[in-house]
Parts: structure tokens; sequence; C-alpha cells
């Protein structure tokens, strides 16, 4: 298997793809940061959802990965993209033939394609973190924010929190992405799906019933990263997230190991 994870890598490490994604991701993460620091204690805004963000609050253990929390669900839907891309594009060129007959076993192409596009899943988020973190501190001066906290045992727990749960939150849209990648079997397709999904559809409905948040899995995912948001607690996304991606994950895998392939 791992000369599938080194095959996807090979893939995955291409500049075009690298480059681009790692540019955006760091210019999406400045940006979000950068908008939460000059504007903080703005009365229009400068949080999520229009929320005022103070300086007492950037202030405290939590203040550093606020930026970086903020753009959580977009890394996830950048994930998402990306891994319906990758896995979809082996039908659409028609290259998934030519890999079964170096490795017979489908279910190793696919373990390896998965671990290699999760670790590039880890960088795309470790580039995010960073350039969130400095923008932080380059800006802690003009919003009148005290960093003290941000470097004790408190900041730091905090920190690696915020990264533990971005991470998952991440991993969860990209297997959504990969999902529909195996459904579809056409990038544009699986694309296209899980963007208007999570961010139109769900957000529709949500605002329309609201009851409905609490079962919707592009909700839950993001709660795993905006717990104080909703009504509904991190255990029960974490819960919920687990039985949905399982088991499409489950059905998916099943119907990849069945389906006939074709030149």
């Amino acid at each position: 298997m791992k000369h599938v994870i080194f095959a996807e890598m090979r893939k995955l490490r291409r500049p075009t793809l690298l480059l681009s994604t790692m540019a955006i991701v760091t210019l999406l993460t400045t940006l979000f940061t950068f908008i939460t620091f000059w504007r903080v204690g703005n009365p229009r805004g400068n949080g999520r959802r229009g929320e005022v963000v103070t300086a007492q609050f950037l202030s405290t253990p939590h203040g550093l990965v606020y930026g970086f929390n903020l753009v959580a669900f977009l890394l996830g839907i950048v994930a998402l993209c990306i891994f319906a891309s990758q896995t979809a594009q082996e039908y659409t060129y028609g290259t998934l033939r030519n890999l079964l007959v170096r490795q017979p076993s489908r279910m190793k192409i696919l373990a390896g394609k998965y671990i290699s596009m999760v670790l590039f899943a880890i960088l795309m988020v470790l580039f995010s973190m960073t350039s969130s973190i400095g923008m932080a501190f380059a800006l802690a001066g003009h919003a009148h924010v005290i960093t003290t906290s941000w470097t004790t045992s408190a900041g730091i727990t905090a920190l690696a929190t915020a990264l533990g749960n971005v991470l998952l939150s991440v991993a969860c849209f990209g297997t959504v992405g990969m999902i529909l990648g195996l459904l579809f079997r056409s990038p544009i397709s699986a694309i296209a799906t899980g963007v208007i999904w999570f961010l139109i559809l769900e957000n529709i409905l949500a605002g329309l019933i609201s009851s409905t948040a609490k079962w919707l899995p592009g909700q839950n995912i993001a709660n795993l990263t905006t717990g104080q948001n909703f009504t509904f607690s991190y255990q029960h996304s974490l819960i919920l997230d687990a039985i949905y991606i399982i088991g499409a994950a489950t059905l998916v895998s099943i119907l990849f190991k069945r389906r006939d392939v074709a030149n």
C-alpha cells in the first residue's frame, strides 16, 4: 500500500495543485485574521456572523486561534474539492484500470489514496494555522491585545485543541468529498454536489427549520470547531458525524469494490 501512497503524493505535490492550494489557504486565513484584529471592537462586527470580538477576548488564551477557527469551514470545503477531484478523476482519465493492474486490491488503492490526501490536508491546515498565528502576533499591538496568555500553558492547550478539532473537521469534509467522488465518478458532479449542499442547501434548510440543524452533516462537522454557536453539543456532532461518514464510506467502499471498471 505504501507504493499507492507515494504514487498519490506524487500527484498531490504538483506545483499547480500544491502551491496554489497553500497560497489560497494562506491568503484566506491571513485575511480573516486581519479583519478580526484590524476591526477589533467595531460595532458593525469583526467576527463570525457579525459578532463583535473585543480586545479583552482576544487577550485570552483562545484569542490566538480565533482567526484560525474562523476559516476552518472554508478549509473543509477546499479539502472536499481536492478529495473529490483526486478520486473521481481516476474514472474520468481512465487511470483506475492501470492502477488495478499494478495493485489488484481495490481496498489498498482506496486506503492508500485516502492516507495521502489526509497528509495533504494536514499540511494545508498547518499552513493555515501558521499564517493565522503570524498575523495575530503582528496585529496584536494595533488591536491593543495583550499576548501574554497566548504563550502560557492554557494558550498552548487552546492551540493544540483548535488544531486537533480543525484537523478532524477538515478530514471529515475531505472524506465526504472522496465518498462523492467514488459515487459520481465525475469531478465536476462530485464537487458541485458537495459545495451546493454544504454552502447553500444546508444553510437554507437550517435557517427555515432550525430544528433540522442538529441532524445535518455539514452543520455537525462545522460544530466540531465552532460548538459555541449551536444548540447541540460537541459530543453529539462527533457521534453523528461518525455514524454518517462510517455508514456512507462502507456503502461506497462496497460499491467501489464490486463495480466494473471501464477503459
